[in-house]
């Protein structure tokens, strides 16, 4: 048998270090028996997905090396590898389920969902919807098919009984049915969710291994029911241990950078980021901790995988890069150095910002600084402002940091128009609304302009910097969140209006 491995991330959003870390144990298990490995992308989400996502996921796995065999870019005998361009495929093998009485239409409303759930909990039943609560009788469901209402595909799952998983690290695992929701196939829009399109897409593209995160194990009932039901055989499943924050949560950019960008611009090397994540949860025969990607390419073993959450601590990953820096000669350090950010490229985006703003060129280091730092070294005392509490000031860059958060056009506009829009609706002058974000993103409020700074430094850079500024405000607890979600709605209601 071939190996066949495949990576399908979204492109919704930056690109997330958990992508990369289950790349990089794809990748090596393909290699390790001299098989494929596969670059899928996951656009069934119309809404969110965009092509400068889509870009930035293929830009940043090639940063780290993470080369792929085929691919939306590369080609393949398989593709087309994007799934928004094989819609009628999902289409035709759910109406194959409903066709052989394995999928229903159903017609049931968000307001009717909402219901039926509250009456299971009413009836003190754990157990998730099925298709006896969901299927309608025949003469509802005719009529609303005749007003032309909505529907999604969904599957039928068993009511209650045991289900055996096998996966390669934890061996037969048993799951309940009766916690099995009656699965969405296919969406109102045609389009399908997770469970059709990866299983449709990993029988025809021939994948023979998914090595996936451990969130997906609970799902795996339906994901090994829907092999069955198109009578295929499903591929070896393997878990791997999700990534943790150094409190043992799950990792989240609230509590840590996850973007693969960030650590880019951030100067991080990708072979040290690489040989972090190949850290994470795994190690090398001899417990070394600094290797290369060839290097555990060669000596790859899945069995040597470890269970127990692997910690993502960003300073151990600084230590790390410093043990690579220091294996360069000066040569190669001042050539990554020019190619990380001290080129021409990007200093020309910042010369037009300060050659009015300084008087010799020994000025110039001083007023550019925080264009190549890090986190500007801010306390509470650089937010000072006259008229403005730094509670308030924390509120709104908390405003600022959610609207930024669904911006994917980062241009100095719109970065304008949001702040413009958010001090509009907080009825708060604009220079005020923007004086701590001065601060956050430069570490004074005497600096050239902040939305053209924020462009010069990047999306994930930016939005770093704006959540170190809250935590230096005194952060958000999980209390003082709701409260201020709920002023956010208000807040983008009254936009609108």
């Amino acid at each position: 048998m071939t190996v066949r491995t495949r990576v399908a991330p979204s492109p919704t959003g930056d690109p997330h270090v958990g992508t990369a870390y289950i790349a990089l144990f794809n990748l090596c298990f393909a290699r390790q028996h001299g098989g494929q490995f596969i670059l899928r992308i996951e656009d069934t989400d119309q809404k969110r997905s965009t092509s400068q996502s889509e870009q930035a996921i293929f830009d940043s796995l090639r940063w780290l090396g993470l080369e792929w065999d085929e691919g939306p870019d590369v080609g393949g005998p398989f593709g087309p590898y994007r799934q928004s361009e094989r819609s009628e495929l999902y289409q035709q093998y759910a109406d194959q389920l409903l066709e052989n009485g394995h999928a229903f239409r159903c017609y049931r409303s968000a307001e009717e969902l909402d219901q039926l759930r509250q009456q299971i909990k009413d009836a003190g039943e754990n157990r998730a919807l099925k298709p006896g609560d969901l299927i309608l009788s025949a003469e509802e469901q005719t009529r609303r098919q005749e007003a032309g209402d909505n529907f999604v595909i969904r599957m039928h799952v068993p009511e209650s009984g045991r289900c055996e998983v096998n996966d390669m690290l934890r061996g037969t695992v048993e799951l309940d049915w009766a916690l099995q929701d009656a699965q969405v196939l296919l969406k109102s829009d045609g389009m399908p969710t997770y469970f059709l399109a990866n299983v449709v897409d990993d029988h025809l593209m021939e994948i023979s291994h998914v090595l996936r995160g451990e969130e997906w194990l609970n799902s795996a009932p339906k994901l090994k029911l829907l092999y069955e039901y198109f009578g295929w055989q499903m591929p070896v499943l393997c878990h791997m241990p999700l990534l943790r924050n150094p409190d043992k949560s799950k990792l989240s950019k609230r509590k840590n950078p996850t973007s693969i960008n960030f650590y880019q611009r951030m100067g991080y090397m990708p072979q040290a980021l690489v040989n972090y994540l190949g850290r994470m949860g795994w190690s090398m025969p001899d417990e070394r901790e600094k290797f290369s990607l060839t290097e555990m390419q060669a000596q790859f073993d899945i069995q040597r995988v470890s269970l127990g959450g692997p910690v993502f601590d960003v300073e151990k990953l600084s230590w790390l890069n410093g043990e690579w820096l220091r294996d360069l000669d000066d040569n190669q350090f001042l050539d990554a150095l020019m190619n990380w950010s001290f080129n021409r490229d990007y200093v020309m985006q910042i010369i037009p910002h300060l050659r009015t703003r300084v008087e010799t060129f020994s000025q110039v280091a001083d007023k550019a600084a925080f264009c190549f730092n890090g986190m500007p070294a801010i306390t509470v005392d650089h937010f000072q402002h006259g008229s403005v509490e730094t509670e308030s000031m924390k509120e709104w860059l908390q405003f600022y940091l959610w609207s930024l958060e669904a911006q994917v056009d980062w241009q100095r506009d719109g970065l304008f128009a949001q702040a413009q829009s958010i001090s509009k609706a907080l009825d708060v002058k604009l220079k005020d609304f923007l004086h701590p974000v001065f601060v956050a993103i430069a570490g004074t409020a005497a600096s050239f302009s902040v939305v053209d700074s924020m462009e010069i430094i990047g999306a994930d850079i930016s939005r770093a910097r704006l959540r170190h500024a809250i935590d230096v405000l005194g952060g958000v607890s999980k209390k003082q969140t709701k409260k201020l979600e709920k002023a956010w709605l208000t807040l983008q209601q009254s936009s609108i209006d």
